[in-house]
Formats: C-alpha cells, structure tokens, sequence
C-alpha cells in the first residue's frame, strides 16, 4: 500500500483552488489528489456489507476523527464494484457547496447532478445543511440512490433523522486512532516509546502529517479545539457564556475518571465565584457530549441492573487535545490510562458503564451482544492496591470474564485467582476481546 500525505498547506491550496473553480468535473480530478489515505478496516469492515442496500448509512463522530477519509474509501469501494457508478459528493467544509444551505438547495443540487439515473450521494458534515432530513427522507423514497452521510453532532442527527427515518438509516461511530492504529499511521514499532506517544498526542489521524513535537502538536491540537468549540458548539446552541464554557471543560479535564453530578460542578464553581445553576451545567455539559468532544458514563448496579441517575464520569474522546489545554503531566497518567482503556473499549462496540457492587467500584462493565466482561484499570500494581484492583472483581459472582489493565512491563496475559491480569499496551493494541 502507498501512503500519499499532503501538508496542511497544500491542503489550504487545494481549498483555495476548489473556491474558485465551479464545473463539477475539475473538482471531481482535485479530489482524487487528495482522497488518498491510509485504509481503517475495523469502520469499513462494518459498512461494505451495507454498500447497495436500501438503507440510510450515517457516519458519526467528533470532528478530525476521519469521517471525510472514510467516504473516500467507500467511493473506491463502490468504483470497484461499479467502475461507472454516478458518485456525487458534497462537502459542506468546503467554500464549494456554500449555496446548498438548505434542504431544497441539496434535493436540486442532487437532481442536476444525478441525471435522472441512480446515484450514491456522499454527503459530508450533513447537519450543517438545514433540515437535511427532509432531502434524505425524499431521496430515500424515490429508492434509486445509495445515501452515506457524516455528522459530528449526536442530538441534531438521531433526533432529526428518528423523527423523519425511524427504521430506514444505520449510524456507524467514528473515533480518534486506537494505538494498533495509531502506529499504523505513524510507521512506528510497538515499544514503550511509541505508547507514550500515543499517551501524549492521542489519535487524531491528521497528526500522522506532523513531527511529534510538543510545541508542533499542540498547536496544532489547540486550533481542533477552538473550531469544535466554536463550530459545534458556541455557534450551533448560540453559546453566550464561553468564559464559563471554558471553565466547564477544564473541570472535566481535571476530573476525568472521577464522579462528577451537575451539583458539585455548580458547588465548585460558586466557591471560584462563578454562580452557574446545576440546570445550566447539565446543558453545557450535553453539548459537549453532542459534539463527541467528551463521554458520558453511567453508572449500573451490577447486582441489581439498574442505571444510578446521579454522578457519571466524563472521558475524552482524544487525550491529544485534553493535554493542549491543560497540559501533559506524567501524576495524571492513572486517570488517563482509564480514558484509553475506555476508548478502546468503546472502539470495539462495547456499551461501557462504571459498575457499583454495594461499596465497591468496578471500573467498566462492558456488554456486547450476548458477551459481558469487567474490567479493573491501574499504573501499576503493588502490595497496597493488588488487593483492591483483584479483590473488587472477586467479589462479582458469575463466570463472565474479569481483566485488571496495568502498565506493569513483565505482566503478559498472567492470571490471579482467575482474573487475567494484561499490560496495558497488549491490551490497547487487540483487535478484540
């Protein structure tokens, strides 16, 4: 496989030149400059068997996480099953596709382009488009076109498409690069140098253009950051309060991993003076969540299988850009060992809660169709914690599968009592469970 990178600067040209230039054929030949990339089977191993079907497929994710580079794939995909498909992409980052602002503008847009024949549309970042799920609805029913669609925001796309498409569309979730990943991208062997890499800079694909440097990446991660925010976020809810927006993210930044309730927020921040109700807390903090900038995660009652409305957890979806704010520092590396391990887990489609046994604590409880499993997260284990990081889990009693994850280098699928113990490496870098 050749691996083609441009830089941002050539990116920002080509840009440039799609502004100016207006006849479909000529941007079709600029895209194929760029549209090369470096193939991510795990998403489009779960999306090929769809390629054809009458449904609806939308790609979801935080922004930078790659769901432009997956189109690409699916439209070499569709040209090797058809070398004479009618592909029209439409991407509405791009200055090009300013005039389809609306539902309308994108149904005409479509009609001139499709040439009354059948058609796959690829539209990327669709919830910038106004009422887009009119035009998926109508284009659904005419029932000759093959539809993908990419959103980064949660609430706009379920809560539109569930009220318009109920049953006629399927979400695949995009995330930042898992570490197996991660080295694919950046050429690099597994060792402990590379996993810190990884800690450090997280998984945003784009990064795989840059040295990894200090100052080089979190710039570069600062300025992701500012553009969720202000795209994603102040823009899309009409945020006034961004001083407080701020404050919110680097609380969570500070906390991932710990309980954390509206109320202690809005405690914390009356003790800095800062007088924000538990209502507006819990607003700022599901448009966050909406823009897949950080995870929510509750917590379940493992004997009674209930949900615990009250104090979740919060994970990033890329540590990279966690550190840019509040930097990198090896005292968090507990906490932000338990992010990774949650992310990874959440790249396997496991649905992931924190486990309550009456007083003790379970870090994940992770289910998979008819498959469960419980995993414990530590840096290290020693004399003073074995006990709790096993002994929690030992006090589960079924016959599901209990992992305790460590950084602990001689560790290597050993056992205790049962339990597999794993180093956090070889665990973040499976392909499954």
């Amino acid at each position: 496989m050749v691996v083609f990178r441009l830089s941002f600067i050539h990116i920002l040209t080509i840009k440039k030149v799609l502004c100016i230039i207006k006849t479909y054929s000529i941007i079709k030949k600029i895209l194929s400059m760029i549209k090369k990339y470096i193939k991510r089977p795990i998403y489009i191993n779960q999306i090929k068997p769809f390629i054809d079907k009458d449904i609806i497929k939308i790609i979801i994710g935080q922004r930078r996480v790659g769901k432009s580079y997956l189109l690409f794939q699916i439209m070499d995909e569709i040209k090797n099953k058809n070398k004479n498909a009618n592909i029209i992409y439409i991407n509405k980052e791009l200055n090009e596709f300013d005039n389809i602002k609306n539902y309308q503008d994108l149904l005409k847009y479509i009609k001139e382009k499709s040439k009354n024949k059948k058609s796959y549309i690829l539209i990327d970042e669709v919830q910038d488009i106004k009422k887009f799920e009119k035009a998926l609805r109508s284009l659904k029913a005419v029932g000759k076109h093959d539809i993908y669609c990419t959103g980064s925001n949660a609430n706009l796309l379920s809560g539109e498409l569930a009220t318009y498409l109920s049953g006629r569309y399927i979400e695949f979730k995009v995330f930042s690069l898992s570490y197996f990943e991660f080295l694919k991208f950046h050429n690099l062997q597994e060792n402990q140098d590379s996993f810190l890499k990884y800690i450090k800079y997280g998984g945003l694909p784009y990064l795989a253009n840059l040295k990894l440097d200090d100052d080089i990446v979190y710039h570069y991660l600062k300025s992701i950051y500012n553009t969720i925010i202000l795209k994603d976020i102040i823009n899309r809810y009409n945020i006034r309060n961004v001083s407080f927006l701020e404050n919110l993210i680097n609380y969570l930044a500070d906390n991932i991993g710990s309980l954390v309730s509206a109320k202690k927020i809005s405690d914390f921040l009356k003790s800095q003076k800062i007088n924000i109700s538990p209502n507006i807390v819990l607003d700022y903090l599901s448009f966050l969540v909406s823009a897949f900038f950080i995870f929510k995660v509750q917590r379940s009652d493992i004997q009674g299988k209930k949900i615990f409305e009250i104090n979740d957890k919060y994970y990033f979806e890329d540590l990279g850009l966690r550190h840019s704010l509040i930097g990198y520092k090896q005292i968090d590396i507990n906490k932000i060992l338990e992010n990774l391990v949650f992310l990874h887990l959440q790249i396997l489609g496991y649905n992931v809660t924190i486990g309550q046994l009456k007083n003790k604590e379970i870090d994940f409880v992770c289910e998979k169709q008819n498959k469960k499993l419980y995993i414990q997260v530590a840096y290290l284990i020693t004399e003073e914690n074995k006990q709790r990081e096993f002994g929690n889990l030992l006090q589960i009693k079924d016959n599901y599968l209990k992992i305790v994850v460590s950084t602990d280098e001689l560790v290597n699928n050993s056992e205790y009592n049962g339990i597999k113990h794993l180093n956090a490496r070889n665990f973040l870098n499976s392909t499954s469970l």
